[in-house]
């Protein structure tokens, strides 16, 4: 699925040409060309991937990342550090500032695209397209179809993102916040309610097929999905 990319690149040429593979994929885009810039519209949207050149004017890019790694907002959004600096030491150095992995310029579109799905893959699942099965229902992001017991289910958009990423963090609970955070996005003001609103319907899609009871009440504490019998 496209995934929200923020590249923080002081070189326009670079910049560009990264931007526009990523635009080329699907991904969401927006760029900026120093640290302060980027803090800017980190505060507008969270975004779910930040492509961190290390020489940056004013703040340096190690400085931002750790920046970000301090801040509980930012703290878990990856960082892909891109340098010209190769030796293991300023890579260990780079890794040591927060980031989650780091390419070394020049390096290949095709390379950074794989890095990319790499880290996204680790920390969230639900921003790439392999599709997630469970116990009869099948979710499968780059075609955006349900299937439950065999027979396709029909999705709104909210329900077909908040089922994805239940599915990609199974056996946990999770609060209205987080879900609120997490499929709605950041900074998104709706009310808590509406998970409510939405798990509903999730379920009488899902009805039918007797998957309904894998989207489970916490009493007090928020929704999750699990295979187990609740």
């Amino acid at each position: 699925m496209p995934a929200s990319i923020l590249v923080v690149e002081d070189e326009p040429a670079i910049q560009m040409l990264i931007a526009t593979n990523l635009r080329r994929h699907g991904h969401l885009v927006v760029a900026a060309l120093d640290a302060e810039t980027a803090l800017r519209q980190i505060n507008v949207a969270l975004p779910d991937l930040i492509l961190l050149d290390w020489m940056l004017p004013g703040m340096s890019g190690l400085d931002f990342a750790r920046r970000l790694r301090a801040d509980a907002r930012t703290r878990n959004v990856p960082i892909i550090m891109l340098t010209a600096r190769g030796e293991e030491r300023d890579k260990v150095t780079g890794l040591e500032s927060g980031a989650d992995d780091y390419v070394t310029k020049p390096f290949s579109p095709r390379e950074l695209l794989a890095r990319i799905q790499a880290v996204l893959r680790r920390g969230r699942p639900q921003a790439t397209e392999d599709a997630v099965e469970a116990d009869g229902l099948k979710l499968d992001p780059s075609a955006h179809r349900v299937f439950a017991a065999g027979s396709q289910v029909n999705l709104g958009p909210t329900e077909f993102r908040l089922l994805h990423f239940l599915m990609t963090h199974p056996e946990r609970v999770h609060s209205r916040d987080q879900l609120l955070d997490q499929v709605w996005g950041d900074h998104v003001f709706v009310e808590e309610r509406t998970v409510d609103v939405h798990i509903r319907r999730l379920r009488a899609a899902l009805e039918d097929s007797g998957l309904d009871r894998l989207v489970q009440t916490v009493r007090g504490s928020g929704y999750r999905f699990s295979v187990a019998e609740d």
